[in-house]
């Protein structure tokens, strides 16, 4: 039994994908709300062997897995894996594999539509010019500044790659210190302190780990320029909260372009909507009709793979 028990809001039911994995097997698909808490989605689970994740409010924690004895293997659609806890999993057998890479060039170009929408105000004008007015601001473009990348994968390296087509110098920062892949991929290897220091843009890339969580706090933020601009397409806990809308409102950052928030949706008293010098968009940068066609069918393609013996895409709590 092949198990979607968090396709809410639906992407899967009726899909190719849905299709495909129709042929693997029998499939239960389910669009309601409430696979968020942990019994509801253990018991959406069930006696399933694959159990296919859409959505990372649905935490597969050490007690759903305990709760779930039958499961072998959970194939996310998607890259981030900080709502699975794979120590837990990697104990109870259950093989945990991502479509890591497919989003990439979507994700990316929304990166540098986050850091030009904040560097031409873009947003701010619109609404003057819709309140009858004719704004004159100045404005930064990119040709000729710095951006410094945290993280170095798929979209981390074609973040880069589209920075250096604008005409900027591209810093790079990698978790697992790999200095001669960074120069491979044409990036300058940089220290987190250099880039801070540096960087005009920067842009953040990172899994979520514990020792990412925070990544960017109150002393990130005194390193930087206060022309700068931060743009998180990765997820909201990767910056400190607090630190962050104290940088934005003291102005000691030029701007924040966000697609990832500690809430999901977003509070509607969050003070991230009340600065002026943010652009927010609602965790969609890879909400593209070809990433949705392209992740889901290799989501379940990882589920066929790993019926056939030959699990591709796998994730490990050391990776």
């Amino acid at each position: 039994m092949i198990a979607v028990p968090d396709d809410f809001p639906s992407v899967f039911e009726g899909s190719a994908a849905h299709a495909r994995a129709q042929e693997l097997g029998a499939v239960r698909v389910d669009t309601a709300r409430g696979a968020d808490a942990g019994d509801e989605l253990a018991r959406r689970i069930g006696t399933a062997q694959i159990a296919i994740n859409i959505r990372a409010y649905a935490r597969f924690t050490d007690a759903v897995l305990r709760a779930c004895p039958e499961l072998r293997m959970i194939s996310i659609w998607g890259t981030g894996t900080d709502n699975i806890d794979l120590a837990a999993a990697a104990r109870r057998g259950v093989t945990v594999c991502n479509t890591a890479g497919v989003n990439a060039i979507a994700v990316a170009e929304h990166a540098i539509a986050l850091m030009l929408s904040v560097a031409r105000k873009i947003p701010a004008v619109d609404r003057e010019m819709r309140g009858s007015a004719w704004p004159r601001e100045t404005l930064v473009q990119l040709h000729g500044k710095t951006l410094g990348v945290f993280g170095a994968g798929a979209i981390g390296a074609q973040v880069a790659r589209l920075g250096r087509a604008f005409g900027m110098t591209v810093l790079a920062w990698s978790a697992r210190s790999d200095a001669a892949r960074l120069t491979a991929l044409g990036l300058t290897p940089a220290s987190q302190a250099d880039i801070l220091r540096r960087a005009d843009f920067i842009s953040l890339h990172l899994r979520l780990t514990p020792a990412t969580r925070g990544f960017i706090g109150r002393g990130e933020f005194a390193a930087m320029q206060s022309g700068a601009i931060l743009v998180n397409t990765g997820r909201g806990q990767l910056v400190d909260r607090d630190a962050l809308i104290e940088a934005l409102a003291a102005g000691r950052i030029a701007g924040a372009g966000l697609d990832v928030f500690h809430d999901e949706p977003i509070r509607p008293d969050d003070p991230l909507l009340g600065l002026a010098n943010t652009v927010l968009s609602p965790h969609h940068a890879g909400q593209t009709a070809e990433v949705r066609r392209d992740g889901l069918l290799l989501t379940v393609e990882n589920v066929a793979n790993f019926l056939h013996g030959s699990p591709a895409n796998v994730v490990s709590s050391e990776s």
